[in-house]
């Protein structure tokens, strides 16, 4: 058990700590994506690059990311969403870029489809219903976040539900300068392509 733990962990760490966005933007002559915007590697700072092809390409990298590893670590016979957790865990703090990631959004959203499809695609769905209610992409990310640990324990997964609170909480975290903006009413709406005063990025990948 505390082998098949480690294994899955650290798989998911590797396999999630792989920083696409700015891999994508290099190989595509763009230079460092975290020379501009925000300096995040997600897909939302990619996009301002004006290349909307590697924003959804970083998207679905990110989210696909969770997903494999917890597709592996359940052939293997490990702990799926354990190795889940580490691949949104490896996501936002990288080793190989200082641990300074993304705030892991399409890698918990694509963690969550792979571990329970209906859960993961409730998740999307609460924010997609958020953003079109209030047009702030990082209010819909903590929404869904928030919601997610609930609906995976409703779905009779308690491993998978302690494992979904794990990085609902870091998602808060992450999101620590977007909450403080909503709070003050400062947060930039979806459309917005203006980067904030602190760095931080207005919607979230």
């Amino acid at each position: 058990m505390a082998l098949d733990i480690f294994l899955a962990a650290t798989m998911g760490y590797l396999l999630g700590s792989v920083p696409f966005g700015l891999v994508i933007t290099k190989a595509a002559g763009l230079g460092d994506i975290r020379s501009i915007g925000s300096g995040n590697i997600g897909a939302t700072n990619v996009l301002r690059t004006g290349r909307k092809d590697l924003a959804l390409a970083t998207l679905l990298l990110d989210g696909g990311k969770g997903a494999i590893a917890v597709g592996v670590a359940g052939l293997l016979g490990w702990r799926p969403e354990i190795a889940g957790a580490a691949a949104f865990l490896g996501h936002c703090f990288p080793a190989w870029l200082g641990f300074k990631g993304g705030k892991g959004v399409a890698t918990f959203l694509g963690t969550l489809i792979a571990i329970q499809f209906f859960a993961g695609l409730a998740a999307c769905l609460v924010w997609l219903a958020t953003a079109r209610l209030t047009r702030i992409s990082s209010l819909s990310a903590l929404v869904a976040a928030a919601a997610a640990p609930l609906v995976m324990f409703v779905s009779g997964r308690p491993a998978a539900a302690a494992a979904t609170l794990f990085m609902t909480a870091l998602i808060f975290v992450r999101h620590r300068p977007n909450i403080e903006r909503l709070l003050a009413g400062a947060e930039p709406r979806i459309g917005t392509s203006k980067a904030t005063d602190d760095g931080a990025e207005p919607s979230t990948a």
